[in-house]
């Protein structure tokens, strides 16, 4: 054994040497060492190890750095390729290296995704093991708990999996944990140490503001703990005055003060930042659908508003222009799909989807996706996991016609069969981009299907355009498939698609009448996003075609000319830009920003805010902090109300951009349909199924909540006394 410790090193030096030499000679030879490293990353992600040989022989870097610095055994690790792994570590990949986005090594990147054994492998030739021993604890995994703590491993992080294997009752690993602890030389005295006497000062509860994000720190026997919304508590290990870190999760946290009062923490962990203020002992946290402070009169919006009456119809996703207002279309606040109280009609559609209903005129339309394989599998709930549903079984789009009175089927088409391109994401359908309509034919796109195809209104196919793979997915690694979901929308004589994918992102415009092409615009440097466009009207009366991404830009809808662009935005945007009061409101909800941005449509060039600056000529305001994730904002009575995944809602002055209330939505649960709006009520459905009808009012009191037993990802449709929704399983009209 001692023979072949002392022969690996020599063999890497060896590789790595003949790697220098080769990636030189195919300089020579005009070969492209980046392209090598694209192999490189690409075989690695799908565990080709004859292509992770050849691309190192023609030059790769084995630790070569992708965007956010991921490598090609973070990669093949996150995707559980233990093959690949084991060779990438043979030819001297670095263990120990971390991505600068989530701060994440290989090993805890294959903990994420389930791969156990790859961690383990990781573990047992030199990744560190802090992160991973609290991550097996919290899922059980004794192989993983040994292989930790046979490893590198901290004292610290010992200490903290002792405790954590006690709080949640891991009878069985404890005692690993344990005797590791005693192998260790007796302990050092830390390089900080904080007086038991001020510890207390630490003690009590603690919300950030825009996530709703809740921590509780405690002292236990001269030691602080840390619990974040109902997950294990765990111990904070001093660095500095007020400053510590949780070891577990690399994360660091500095608990600010004033006058001997702790104030807020300050948490930071990778691209997370996070300030949580201190919730004092005679305040309440918001109750469900209660306001958190109420705004000075100057913010409240006019006693009487306008409101449009007359039946209207609701042709796109969120309706008009993506308003989301249903004023004037007599909604109603009750119903009861248990016992039919105000229940139309309820339409089984089989297959499973995240698009939106619409209506026009006495016609309703949905999509849907039927899996051959029967998998109609879909993970609700707030979590992050990025792994796809693994459902390549051949597939049906289909598009149903209802009569809006009855919810009798008028006809049903099959749209395309065969399998999809490309999987999705477990919170996603491979049927998730809403139709829309003119009143004369209805049009819609199958993303994973790669078609857009348009009916008239007997369902007889008018065209199809064949749109290629619209791949979208996980910006870090393009492995992870999650499915395109942008809607098309219709602007005068064109139906206009954002198709943002991971290599080759457009925006174009296709004849509504006959599906010629007439603009295409390349996005060359844009990445997987998942919002539809909007348009925009400036002051001069001048349309523009808004789009949110990793960049917000402004185009001509007749042409495709880009006329302005905006950064920085999240790297994950999923929200509809939405447009009025001359401004354009664009959210995104994940990091590196968090942004909200009120922009003046008849921009010009790049119009980036300036270090310190809120607004300028064209951003009338903006807030880079508490800008939300999934639901697409609504803009109405005077306020720009946006809501998070966890049910926080807040209130803005549309027009200065000042928080003017916040409350919860419900008593937990996740939200991904966005909030519309009718009569001065909000509604609002949980992703569980119930359905919230709360009023547009500083107190946000709860009218009505309304359970519709079925999981609800898709926005309400309203339209002359019918509220149309759509549950995984059905389509209910509900009216009186």
């Amino acid at each position: 054994m001692g023979r072949i410790e002392t022969w690996r090193p020599n063999m890497k030096t060896f590789l790595t040497t003949g790697t220098v030499f080769l990636a030189s000679l195919a300089l020579l030879l005009g070969q492209s060492p980046q392209g090598s490293n694209e192999a490189l990353w690409q075989a690695a992600r799908d565990g080709d190890t004859l292509g992770i040989t050849a691309a190192l022989t023609k030059g790769a870097n084995v630790n070569a750095k992708s965007r956010y610095d991921v490598t090609a055994l973070i990669f093949a690790s996150g995707s559980g390729r233990l093959d690949a792994v084991k060779l990438l570590v043979s030819r001297g990949a670095d263990v120990n290296a971390q991505d600068t986005f989530y701060r994440a090594r290989a090993a805890e990147m294959a903990i994420s995704n389930g791969h156990v054994d790859v961690a383990v492998f990781l573990l047992q030739n030199g990744a560190e093991g802090d992160s991973a021993l609290a991550m097996g604890v919290q899922s059980n995994q004794e192989a993983l708990v040994n292989a930790a703590v046979a490893g590198k491993v901290s004292r610290q992080a010992l200490q903290s999996a002792l405790t954590l294997a006690g709080t949640m009752k891991r009878e069985a690993l404890a005692p690993l944990i344990k005797a590791a602890l005693d192998k260790l030389p007796p302990e050092t005295a830390p390089t900080f140490t904080v007086n038991p006497a001020v510890m207390p000062k630490y003690a009590g509860n603690y919300r950030d503001a825009a996530s709703g994000v809740a921590a509780t720190v405690t002292v236990q026997s001269d030691v602080v703990m840390l619990q974040v919304q109902g997950q294990p508590a765990v111990r904070l290990v001093p660095t500095a005055a007020n400053v510590f870190r949780v070891v577990e999760v690399n994360a660091t946290l500095t608990f600010n003060e004033r006058g001997g009062l702790v104030e807020s923490i300050h948490l930071v962990q990778g691209p997370v930042n996070l300030t949580l203020a201190r919730v004092m002992a005679d305040a309440t946290s918001p109750a469900t659908a209660a306001a958190e402070t109420g705004p000075p009169p100057s913010m409240l919006p006019p006693a009487k508003v306008a409101r449009p009456t007359g039946p209207r119809n609701w042709p796109s996703f969120r309706g008009d222009a993506s308003a989301g207002n249903g004023d004037g279309q007599r909604a109603i606040t009750e119903w009861d799909a248990a016992t039919g109280k105000n229940i139309k009609w309820k339409t089984p559609i089989p297959g499973i989807a995240t698009s939106s209903p619409i209506v026009w005129g006495n016609r309703v339309f949905t999509t849907t996706a039927v899996s051959g394989a029967g998998d109609n599998s879909f993970r609700t709930g707030l979590y992050g996991d990025v792994k796809p549903v693994d459902d390549l079984s051949p597939h049906e789009w289909k598009i149903y016609c209802l009569d809006k009175a009855t919810g009798k089927v008028l006809w049903e088409r099959s749209a395309v069969k065969g399998a999809p391109q490309t999987k999705r994401h477990p919170k996603s359908s491979q049927a998730s981009s809403t139709p829309v309509t003119d009143g004369r034919r209805v049009i819609a796109v199958f993303g994973p299907a790669g078609v857009m195809i348009a009916w008239d209104y007997s369902g007889r196919e008018l065209w199809r355009v064949n749109l290629g793979t619209l791949d979208s997915g996980w910006f870090f690694d393009p492995a992870f498939q999650w499915g395109h979901s942008s809607s098309p929308i219709i602007y005068r004589n064109s139906v206009i698609l954002q198709a943002d994918v991971q290599k080759g992102a457009f925006v174009a415009a296709w004849d509504v009448a006959t599906g010629k092409p007439l603009w295409k615009t390349e996005r060359a440097d844009e990445i997987s996003t998942w919002g539809t466009p909007t348009i925009a009207r400036t002051v001069d009366g001048r349309d523009v075609l808004v789009t949110n991404g990793t960049k917000i830009r402004g185009y001509d809808p007749s042409s495709g000319k880009q006329l302005w662009t905006l950064g920085p935005n999240s790297e994950i945007t999923i929200g509809t830009p939405v447009a009025g009061n001359g401004l354009v409101y664009v959210t995104g909800g994940y990091p590196p920003v968090r942004p909200i941005y009120a922009v003046r449509p008849g921009a010009e060039g790049d119009i980036l805010l300036q270090k310190g600056q809120e607004s300028n000529q064209s951003i009338a305001w903006s807030n880079l902090t508490e800008g939300t994730y999934i639901p697409t904002p609504l803009l109405y009575d005077g306020y720009l109300f946006t809501l998070n995944n966890n049910g926080v809602i807040s209130a803005y002055d549309a027009q200065t951009g000042k928080r003017a209330f916040r409350g919860r939505v419900g008593e937990g649960g996740a939200f991904s349909s966005s909030p519309v709006g009718a009569d001065g009520r909000l509604y609002i459905a949980s992703e569980d199924g119930e359905v919230y009808v709360i009023s547009a009012t500083p107190d946000l009191k709860q009218l009505a909540k309304n359970d519709m037993k079925e999981v609800i990802m898709a926005t309400p449709a309203i339209s002359d006394g019918l509220i149309v929704l759509r549950t995984m399983g059905h389509l209910y009209g509900v009216g009186q």
